[in-house]
């Protein structure tokens, strides 16, 4: 009707301000008539405050009064004042004006896991039988605050506001009996269910000096959450307010959200299982209640021991399931569980563990759905478990990297099993056997895997039994990540390649020891080395400018440098990395320490010498630069690849691992040989720097930043060795490739993939991967190079391997590769071999990762180069006719 905001007094003693007349208030009001009524009971401050006179309402902007006498006086004027002036409206209610001076409340954004809530303005409830000092600093308080407050007298006024409110807050004078029983209300409040969400606060009177301390359990019994000694001071009364709702009230309206959680759970088709980290049952849903039979009284509180198992259960399955999940991981795959009623039943389960305070595991949570080949699961939830659930299947199934592979052909599992006629239910069998498959590979030694799908074939149908005996036959070999061959006859070079850079070459012949001098040199070289950058010649800076291509030709810095690149190149690198600035080593330290790594290279080897280093540190400062390595690691990260390229072959003898084992060299006795060069590489790198302080670049920094720094190097130059190439590409493609193919596949109609990228690479294990895949990749990216630096390098490791045929005949040392006998080598099938076998998968997965075309582009030229001369018979780098 067009009529302003009213005030309504309850005959309980509580006033209401309401904005129409469908306000929510209670029925039984007694309207405020001009110059009669007394405003009693309850003062308030809502939504509606505007409209209630300012100093009725509390809602002045002005500061407190500075006594508590004073205002008071003020607010019973305002009220005789509002009393004698306030016209009718539509002849029954009190009309009254609106205050422009109200603070106004405004919501908050609460976050719990990745909910995002919107918690509307703070309602404060105070229940004072008489204004006081005290009574006055809490609503002054709530002013300050910018909560929404209320003010009872009495028990019943107090109740009817709060079933009416539901405010966050009470706080109920508990300094005098007199008037009330402040704990009887408290009970009073308690025993209505929406309290639980509630804080309430008690007033204690002031004590004494002398006055012992009283216990609080008498107030906690009777309900009360906290207690406040009387202070009518409004910041002390502001500083308690603003703790609570920082404190309790906060959390409780993250619980009053798990409501809506459980809700979902209750609706939720799948049957979900919630247990404490010693597997006692919490929760279960109906979902779950249907599927096991069980009521929820029978299971909660009980152990999952206490449940009756399946006979179909393998014991060692619940051990390995046990011990994987109480590592943090989440385990997937098939478990048999019996019914109350005692029927088995098969079900997929995703058993995810929750972590919470301490960083330890609280809660484990688990998925399961009825797999639906099962005859006694079809007859248990016939009318929705097939339609969903093979339509659900269909739906996740995830999508995989496809990487190209030349090497062989593989017998998959899926081309095994299709030969079924029962095209549903052998898809479901195929998935929930993949899914095992899966899980369980990762989860735990290779032995107790073979023993879980040996377990795992005693149920399954003909065609999945004959599939998982052959992974048995797979499984059951040394050699899990390297490809295999066909016969080596039909390969040679391959073949050669294998023997020469992957095995640890332990083919020794007795009496026979190779020794090469470990030349630590210390002293600077007598090139004309700059002072600082700046200082370069004009000839070399000009090349420089290129640096930041990867075109750039490291040979032509060779040549100008008269075969020492490393220092001018690090030099520039490390300047635009920041390298001096994160280590706090001065440019002259910095260079000092390129002079002796650079020194200790073997410029008389024709492939790894400091030419091979700059060139590797080129790929790698290249690689850093793109968008998603960039944004996968640290600054710490990009200055310990850019050392580990910088001293990844230093002191390279020329000669491979396998060599340095058959020959009984001294570092392939000092490392047991394993790892030999690459372990001597490190070593001799940080010995080298340690030794002179002029050199130390790692002298200014602390010991965390240097065990983290060196750990770093270390494992990045360890993955550089041939023998573990395959498990660090499936490992890279498995942990990184492959889930940002599936991220990127989801997230598209999303429009942005960044932050699933983001949580794929921001794990620190995913990150070491990528260090590793980043410094293999520049260790041997030559054949990624333009066609005439292919062509070089490939003649350099060639001539390098040629000397080595040589020696091991001279020596009679067995020749690990003897396709690379000068006088016989075709060097394009090497080539071609070497592409094959180690570059094009590993190649694929970083240009995935990286986006690198213009090296895929240069790569398809290569080989298209190499095979071209293959087919001309041609052995050489070039065609006759182009080398005159």
């Amino acid at each position: 009707m067009g009529c302003a905001p009213s005030i309504h007094v309850s005959q309980s003693g509580v006033i209401y301000c309401r904005d129409s007349d469908e306000s929510n208030s209670p029925h039984q009001t007694t309207t405020i008539s001009q110059g009669t009524a007394t405003l009693h009971g309850l003062f308030i401050k809502t939504d509606a405050a505007d409209s209630i006179p300012s100093v009725l309402a509390y809602q002045s902007r002005q500061q407190p009064p500075p006594s508590a006498g004073p205002r008071r006086k003020e607010r019973r004027e305002s009220c005789a004042s509002a009393r004698a002036t306030a016209p009718r409206c539509c002849g029954v209610e009190a009309e009254t004006q609106t205050s422009s001076a109200s603070v106004k409340a405004s919501t908050t954004e609460v976050q719990i896991g990745p909910m995002r809530l919107t918690q509307d303005p703070i309602q404060v409830l105070l229940i004072f039988a008489k204004e006081d000092n005290q009574s006055d600093g809490f609503w002054w308080a709530c002013d300050r605050a910018g909560y929404r407050c209320n003010i009872a007298r009495t028990p019943e006024s107090a109740l009817e506001c709060f079933l009416d409110k539901h405010q966050e807050i009470i706080v109920i004078d508990h300094r005098n009996s007199r008037y009330f029983d402040a704990e009887d209300i408290c009970r009073s409040i308690r025993a209505i269910k929406p309290s639980e969400h509630t804080v309430i606060l008690a007033v204690v009177p002031r004590r004494s000096a002398d006055q012992e301390e009283t216990s609080v359990l008498p107030l906690l019994n009777a309900g009360f959450d906290r207690q406040f000694m009387e202070n009518s001071s409004i910041t002390a009364c502001y500083n308690e307010l603003v703790q609570i709702e920082h404190g309790e009230v906060r959390s409780q309206f993250k619980l009053r959200a798990c409501d809506a959680v459980f809700t979902a759970l209750d609706h939720c088709q799948e049957a979900i299982e919630i247990t404490s980290e010693d597997h006692v049952i919490q929760y279960v849903n109906p979902a779950f209640e249907r599927m096991m039979g069980y009521q929820k009284g029978e299971l909660i509180g009980k152990e999952l021991t206490e449940l009756p198992k399946s006979d179909q259960h393998c014991a060692d399955l619940l051990d390995t399931i046990d011990t994987f999940i109480k590592k943090g991981n989440e385990w997937q795959g098939i478990s048999c569980a019996r019914r109350k009623s005692g029927d088995s039943i098969q079900q997929h389960v995703k058993i995810t563990p929750v972590t919470g305070q301490g960083g330890k595991i609280r809660h484990f949570v688990s998925i399961k759905r009825l797999h639906c080949a099962n005859e006694n699961n079809k007859q248990l939830d016939k009318n929705h478990c097939d339609e969903k659930y093979m339509e659900d299947n269909s739906q996740s199934e995830p999508h995989s990297l496809k990487c190209k592979n030349r090497r062989k052909d593989s017998t998959e599992v899926k081309s095994i099993t299709s030969q079924s006629s029962d095209a549903p239910s052998l898809q479901t069998r195929r998935y929930s056997s993949m899914a095992r498959i899966h899980s369980m590979t990762i989860e735990a030694p290779i032995t107790k895997v073979i023993n879980i799908i040996n377990a795992a074939q005693e149920n399954s149908p003909i065609t999945v039994a004959e599939a998982l005996d052959r992974v048995l036959e797979i499984l059951q070999t040394t050699e899990l990540y390297s490809p295999q061959l066909g016969t080596k006859d039909e390969d040679p070079h391959t073949s050669n390649l294998v023997g020469g850079l992957m095995t640890d070459g332990l083919r020794r012949l007795s009496g026979n020891e190779y020794v090469f001098s470990k030349n630590m040199n210390l002293s600077h070289s007598h090139l004309s080395v700059p002072n600082t950058i700046s200082d370069v010649p004009p000839c070399i800076a000009q090349l420089l400018e290129n640096e930041e291509s990867w075109d750039f030709n490291i040979f032509e810095l060779e040549a100008v440098t008269n075969k020492r690149p490393l220092v001018y190149l690090g030099l520039k690198i490390f300047a635009r990395f920041a390298v001096s600035e994160f280590l706090n080593c001065s440019e002259a330290t910095l260079r000092a320490w390129l002079q002796v790594i650079e020194a200790n290279y073997h410029s008389s080897n024709s492939y790894h010498n400091s030419t091979h280093a700059a060139d590797v540190l080129h790929a790698t400062a290249f690689f850093l630069g793109k968008e998603r390595v960039k944004g996968s690691l640290d600054h710490l990260d990009e200055v310990a690849a850019l050392i580990a390229a910088t001293v990844h072959d230093v002191d390279h003898p020329g000669r491979t691992n396998s060599f340095l084992c058959n020959a009984g060299s001294e570092l392939a006795v000092l490392y047991n040989d394993t790892a030999v060069l690459e372990s001597h590489h490190t070593a001799l790198a940080f010995q080298l720097t340690t030794k002179d302080s002029k050199c130390n670049i790692f002298k200014n920094i602390d010991r965390n930043h240097y065990r983290t720094l060196r750990q770093a190097i270390i494992d990045m130059v360890l993955a550089t060795e041939m023998t573990k190439h395959f498990e660090h590409v499936n490992k890279f493609v498995n942990s990184i490739n492959k889930p940002m193919a599936s991220e990127d596949t989801s997230s598209h109609s999303e429009g942005s993939n960044c932050e699933c990228t983001a949580n794929i690479t921001n794990f620190p294990d995913n990150q070491t991967l990528i260090k590793r895949m980043m410094i293999k990749c520049a260790d041997v990216a030559n054949p990624c190079r333009p066609l005439e630096l292919c062509i070089e390098w490939a003649g350099r490791i060639s001539e390098e391997y040629f000397a080595q045929t040589d020696e091991e005949k001279r020596q009679g040392l067995p020749v690990v590769m003897p396709v690379f006998d000068r006088n016989t080598c075709s060097i394009p099938k090497s080539q071609i071999s070497f592409i094959d076998y180690f570059i094009t998968d590993m190649f694929d997965a970083w240009d995935a990762f990286a986006h690198l075309p213009v090296l895929m582009q240069h790569l398809a030229n290569n080989y298209k180069h190499w095979k071209t001369l293959d087919e001309l018979k041609c052995k050489s780098l070039r065609l006759p006719s182009e080398n005159n």
